[in-house]
């Protein structure tokens, strides 16, 4: 039984900590994220497992963070306003061609992604040519362009 608690609680602890860290956190790692996952994965292995390191401490360990996310998807299904505590709403980042600065300082988002995003996604080159720039739940950015955005 204290592998199952052991296991809620490291589950419970990561996701508040990336939740709290932001959507944009995991959508673009650097090497210092690849770095700090490493290192998380291994602290979290540590306060899964502890002194019990068996095959069957390990499958109900596993068992155990899988349910409770399964459990997690189904309640956010039935409650849509518990998966808006889970995974958060879009936000938006550009109207009409104009950032909304506190919602970049708060999503720790710059206007060069915004920028980056526009051109990989829709070849737009200038913020004037994007309509919305979304932050979406996953933490990847949606362009919608302007409707006049390619001939201004």
């Amino acid at each position: 039984m204290s592998s199952v608690l052991r296991a809620a609680a490291v589950y419970f602890t990561l996701w508040l900590c990336l939740r709290i860290a932001g959507r944009r956190t995991l959508a673009q790692m650097t090497n210092f994220d690849l770095i700090l996952l490493l290192f998380i994965s291994e602290s979290a292995q540590n306060g899964l497992m502890g002194t019990d390191t068996s095959l069957t401490n390990s499958l109900l360990v596993i068992a155990t963070l899988i349910g409770i996310n399964v459990g997690m998807s189904l309640w956010a299904r039935r409650w849509p306003r518990l998966g808006r505590v889970f995974d958060g709403l879009p936000l938006v980042l550009v109207a009409d061609g104009r950032p909304i600065p506190e919602r970049l300082r708060h999503s720790r988002v710059h206007e060069q992604a915004i920028l980056a995003a526009a051109r990989e996604l829709q070849g737009l080159e200038r913020m004037d040519q994007v309509r919305y720039a979304v932050l979406e739940r996953n933490g990847t950015i949606s362009i919608i362009p302007a409707r006049d955005g390619a001939d201004r």
